[in-house]
């Protein structure tokens, strides 16, 4: 540090340093913050000349700045809620990453839907970009087709019949064991509950009514011709109708009540505190609710109906499979009397 003191003060009989720390922002009064100061040193060097007893003093000053604070980059994910893989995280780390079918992309998906080069993620470190690159059937954020997206936390990317949960921000590990547990209760479609949890809560469900003498009714529906569907209009259609009849009729239901998706396109409803005859009443509300609603896929409107089969309760009821067993069978007669109908005890 001393490098700058050059010949000329090969006199100074006295050398004496002076370290303090002083606020070096333009502007700045508060220098109550670590982060704001410069380390600032004084040296004084005192001259003592032959006459008299004046001194001249002469004062260098190097102010060396602290290292300004990084700013992190922030952490970005995507995880696979649906599909092959499923629960598999992709950290977003580099700068740009594509999606497809090809075994050169950077995430493979090895599916007919989805073009060879299909989309790429473009991480800037503050935000994430999505954007399609032409593909045959589309790249979606939130189920709306895009080219291009800024991608927020949570967002749902779909590309093919693989669905991924975007995650970002300072913890983003934390946010994954999170979404991995959800994951274990909900299916990754259709966002209601997956059919293991439906089949735990239906049990406890049975328990409880017995106990304490309460009704308790099931409704089990699945969409009529749904090979149709799929076969007429893809694959892609079809996720779409299961998710979006799921969610319509999700929004209809109680709190209490517990919806899951039991297998393929065929779903139940448990209704506590619900006996037979208002079970058919809301399985007959269910049923309209989904007759008049419009399905609009890529311009393209599919007619949807479901068949219902009601199911209440009885004393001898000790197992979910039994209770489903029952809704089943009057599901079946309602397809055999000609579908779109609801058929209970």
């Amino acid at each position: 540090m001393l490098d700058f003191v050059d010949d000329s003060l090969s006199n100074c009989n006295r050398f004496r340093p002076r370290q303090r720390r002083v606020a070096v922002r333009k502007g700045d009064t508060d220098s109550s913050h670590p982060e704001h100061w410069s380390r600032r040193f004084d040296f004084t060097f005192e001259t003592s000349h032959s006459k008299g007893s004046m001194k001249d003093k002469t004062v260098v000053t190097v102010i060396h700045q602290l290292p300004s604070k990084v700013t992190s980059r922030k952490e970005a994910c995507l995880v696979v809620i649906y599909g092959p893989d499923l629960g598999k995280k992709f950290n977003l780390e580099g700068p740009s990453y594509i999606i497809g079918r090809s075994s050169k992309c950077d995430i493979q998906i090895d599916q007919e839907s989805v073009s060879r080069n299909h989309a790429k993620v473009i991480n800037s470190g503050k935000t994430a970009i999505m954007r399609d690159l032409g593909s045959t059937n589309g790249t979606y954020v939130n189920d709306q087709l895009i080219d291009e997206r800024v991608l927020r936390d949570g967002d749902f990317v779909k590309i093919g019949r693989t669905i991924f949960k975007f995650l970002s921000g300072d913890n983003i590990e934390h946010a994954y064991h999170e979404e991995i547990y959800r994951l274990t209760t909900v299916d990754g479609l259709t966002q209601v509950y997956n059919k293991r949890y439906l089949m735990e809560t239906l049990d406890r469900e049975i328990g409880r009514a017995h106990r304490y003498g309460r009704p308790l009714s099931i409704i089990m529906f699945d969409i009529d011709h749904f090979k149709n569907i799929n076969d007429t209009y893809g694959h892609l259609a079809g996720d779409y109708v299961l998710k979006e009849m799921s969610q319509t009729i999700k929004a209809s239901i109680r709190r209490e009540d517990i919806m899951g998706r039991y297998g393929g396109e065929e779903f139940v409803v448990a209704l506590p505190e619900i006996d037979q005859y208002n079970a058919m009443v809301f399985a007959e509300k269910v049923r309209r609710l989904v007759e008049r609603h419009r399905f609009l896929f890529e311009d393209v409107i599919i007619k949807v109906t479901i068949s219902i089969g009601v199911s209440a309760s009885w004393p001898e009821l000790r197992s979910p499979e039994e209770f489903i067993k029952k809704a089943d069978i009057n599901l079946y007669k309602a397809k055999n009397s000609g579908r779109n109908r609801c058929i209970g005890d």
